[in-house]
C-alpha cells in the first residue's frame, strides 16, 4: 500500500492560522501487510492512512536553508482604551490575501511566502478573492486591519499604517463601541414609538447636529443604540399619533405623543447633551405625554403647479426635528395635525429657480386655517474678487446654525465666456460661514459691508436681496516645516497599525498637524498629514497668528471656529505668528486626543 502526503507550515492546535503557499512533499510510504491487516475494517484502515498523512514529520522542510525559510509576520490586537489584548479578532489584509484570528492573548501570526511564490490556491469550483489584485513583489502584506463585534469598524483615524519590508511585529488597535440604552415610560404605547439619535458633527470648524439613526421601541418600552463612536449626542422620540383616536368619526378628537427630547425638553436646542466615551454605556428614560392634536391647514399662495414642496415645522421659531406636516399637491396646501403651541412653518419649492417661504401660526385647542404662505425667491449673492494674478477661485457658504434644513450654497457658472463675475445662486435665508478655495493665493480679507466674514457669519434675509461679498486675494505666503518628537508609548497604542522604519528602527504612526488661527487672526485653518518619523517639507501658510498642533486623529473634527471648544488646547502645541515671506521650523510633541476633556 503506497501513500503520499503534502508538507504543511501550519502548527496544529496553535489557534493561529497561516495563509501562504505550500509545495507538495512527494515522499512515499509503504505499509507492508501484516497478520490480520487486511482483515481490519475499512474505516480503521482509512483512519490509519489519514493519521499518517497529517502526523508524520515534514522531513523535507527541516533541511531547507535559512535563505529559503518562510518570512514570519506576527503581532497583537489591543483594546485602544484599556490596552488589553483582544482575542478572537479577525486580522486581514485589504486585498484578502492574508486573514487569521487572534488567540486568547490577542496574538496572530502569518507565514509569508517567499518572493516569486504563487498565491494560495482555492478549492475546485471556488473563486479566488480579488483575482485582479496580485501579490506584492515581496509577498508581504503592506497593510493589516482588524475587526470584531463590539468594536468600531472604520474607526478614526481613517489611515492604515504601512508595514515596512523588514518589519516582523505589528500592533493593531480596536476601539470598543459605546451604547445608549433606555426605555420609554409609556410602555402601553411603546410599540408605536420610534427613538432617534442626533450626533454633533464638525463641518468646516463649526458644529452641527446630524441624524445618527433611529430604532423602534420594543413592546416592553426598551430601546438600544449600538456601534456608537465617542462623541456628543442628543436623544428624542419621534412624533406618534394614537391610532385608537383615528376612528371613522371625522369630528372625533385626535390624540398623539409629541416628540420629547432627553431628559424632558421640547426641542433640540434645550435638550441635554449626552457625552459618550469609547466603550461606555449611557442609560436614558424618555416620557412622552399624550396630548390632543388639531387640524392645521396652510394654503400656499403661489405654489408651483406641477412641482412639490418640502415643509418643515419648528417650535417657537427654533429649528428642531420632531414635528411634521405634509403637502397636498391638489389643493396646494400644507396640512396635518399639531398639538397646542407656537410654530414656524417653512416651505421650500422644487421648481426652478427654487423659492422659500415662512409663516408663524399658533395652535390653541382649535383647528387652524392660516393666511396664505407666499414663496419668495432665494437670494443671489454677487462676489467681487480683487487679485493681482490669475487663478481659479471658488466660493462656498456653509450653514452656521447648529441645526436646520439650510443647504450649503456654492457659486454658479459664469453667464457667458467673457463673464468673470462670480455669483452664488439660490441661497436660503440664514447665517453662513464663507469659504474660499483658490488654485493660487489666499483670501487676505472677506467682507460684506461692515461685516468681517473671516470671523463672523454672513446673514441672508428673506426676499431675495443680499449684499455682495468682497474678497481680496494675495499670494505672499509664509512657510513652515514640521518635525515630530518621538511619540510616547500610549500615543503609539492609540494610533492603529504603527509601522516600523526599516532603516532607523523607530515606530512610525500617522500624525495630523493642524494650524488653527487664533481669534481675530486673518489666517486660514490648515491640516497636514505626515508620519511621526518624517519631517514635512516647506508648506505654504497664509500670514496670521496660529496655534500649531500635532494630533493622533484627523483635525477635521476640530471645532476651530468655536473659541470655547478650543480652550481644551490651551498650553498645547506652539503659537507662531507668520508674516509674509517668513520661514519657520517647528518641533512638536504628539497630542493624544483620548487624553483631552
Amino acid at each position: 500500500m503506497w501513500l503520499s502526503r503534502p508538507s504543511t507550515t501550519a502548527a496544529l492546535g496553535s489557534g493561529v492560522t497561516s495563509v501562504g503557499n505550500t509545495k507538495p512533499d512527494l515522499r512515499l510510504f509503504r505499509i507492508e501487510p501484516g497478520p490480520g491487516l487486511f482483515h481490519m475494517p475499512k474505516v480503521l484502515v482509512l483512519a490509519t492512512w489519514v493519521w499518517l498523512w497529517v502526523a508524520l514529520p515534514n522531513l523535507g522542510a527541516q533541511s531547507v536553508s535559512p535563505e529559503g525559510q518562510s518570512d514570519i509576520l506576527h503581532g497583537t490586537v489591543l483594546n485602544s482604551v484599556t490596552h488589553e489584548p483582544v482575542g478572537r479578532a479577525l486580522v486581514f489584509s485589504p486585498d484578502s490575501h492574508f486573514a487569521t484570528m487572534t488567540d486568547d492573548q490577542g496574538h496572530f501570526q502569518f507565514v509569508v511566502p517567499q518572493p516569486g511564490a504563487s498565491p494560495p490556491k482555492t478549492a475546485p469550483g471556488q473563486t479566488q478573492p480579488n483575482q485582479n489584485v496580485s501579490m506584492p513583489p515581496s509577498n508581504r502584506p503592506s497593510q493589516l486591519m482588524a475587526r470584531k463585534p463590539g468594536f468600531l469598524e472604520g474607526d478614526i483615524p481613517q489611515f492604515i499604517g504601512r508595514i515596512a519590508l523588514r518589519q516582523k511585529e505589528v500592533t493593531l488597535a480596536l476601539t470598543p463601541e459605546a451604547l445608549i440604552v433606555g426605555r420609554v415610560a409609556r410602555s402601553d404605547d411603546a410599540d408605536r414609538i420610534v427613538a432617534e439619535l442626533y450626533r454633533r458633527e464638525i463641518q468646516e470648524g463649526h458644529a452641527r447636529w446630524m441624524s445618527s439613526g433611529t430604532t423602534e421601541v420594543r413592546s416592553g418600552g426598551e430601546f438600544r443604540f449600538a456601534g456608537l463612536a465617542a462623541g456628543a449626542y442628543k436623544l428624542l422620540t419621534q412624533e406618534s399619533l394614537d391610532r385608537d383616536s383615528l376612528n371613522s368619526d371625522p369630528h372625533a378628537q385626535v390624540y398623539g405623543y409629541p416628540p420629547v427630547f432627553f431628559p424632558a425638553a421640547p426641542d433640540l436646542a434645550t435638550a441635554a447633551t449626552i457625552e459618550l466615551s469609547a466603550g461606555t454605556t449611557f442609560e436614558a428614560t424618555l416620557s412622552p405625554l399624550r396630548q390632543a392634536y388639531y387640524p392645521v391647514r396652510v394654503p400656499v399662495a403661489n405654489a408651483p403647479i406641477s412641482m412639490g414642496l418640502r415643509s418643515a415645522v419648528f417650535v417657537q421659531g427654533r429649528p428642531s426635528p420632531g414635528f411634521s406636516l405634509g403637502y397636498n399637491q391638489q389643493s396646494h396646501t400644507i396640512e396635518g395635525l399639531l398639538p397646542d403651541g407656537i410654530y414656524t412653518i417653512q416651505a421650500l419649492s422644487y421648481d426652478s429657480p427654487p423659492r422659500v417661504g415662512t409663516l408663524n401660526i399658533t395652535v390653541k385647542s382649535v383647528a387652524v386655517q392660516s393666511p396664505p404662505l407666499t414663496l419668495m425667491p432665494r437670494a443671489s449673492i454677487a462676489v467681487n474678487v480683487r487679485e493681482e494674478f490669475t487663478s481659479h477661485l471658488s466660493v462656498a457658504l456653509w450653514p452656521a446654525e447648529e441645526f436646520g434644513f439650510t443647504d450649503q450654497a456654492t457659486q454658479g457658472p459664469p453667464s457667458g465666456p467673457a463673464d468673470d463675475a462670480l455669483t452664488i445662486l439660490n441661497v436660503q435665508p440664514g447665517a453662513y460661514w464663507a469659504q474660499v478655495n483658490s488654485s493660487r493665493g489666499f483670501p487676505a480679507s472677506i467682507s460684506s459691508g461692515e461685516t468681517d466674514l473671516l470671523h463672523h457669519p454672513y446673514v441672508v434675509g428673506s426676499g431675495g436681496a443680499a449684499a455682495p461679498i468682497e474678497i481680496t486675494m494675495r499670494d505672499d505666503w509664509a512657510h513652515i516645516s514640521v518635525k515630530i518628537e518621538h511619540p510616547n508609548d500610549a500615543a503609539r497604542v492609540a494610533a492603529p497599525n504603527p509601522g516600523l522604519d526599516s532603516t532607523s528602527g523607530m515606530n512610525a504612526s500617522p500624525v495630523w498637524v493642524c494650524l488653527v488661527p487664533l481669534p481675530d487672526s486673518p489666517g486660514q485653518f490648515q491640516e497636514i498629514s505626515m508620519s511621526s518619523i518624517e519631517e514635512s517639507s516647506d508648506i505654504e501658510v497664509s500670514p496670521g497668528e496660529y496655534r500649531v498642533l500635532a494630533l493622533d486623529r484627523p483635525g477635521s473634527a476640530l471645532e476651530y471656529r468655536n473659541a470655547e471648544a478650543m480652550r481644551a488646547y490651551d498650553g498645547k502645541g506652539q503659537v507662531v505668528r507668520f508674516v509674509a515671506g517668513q520661514r519657520e521650523h517647528v518641533t512638536l510633541s504628539l497630542i493624544s486626543t483620548s487624553e483631552l476633556p
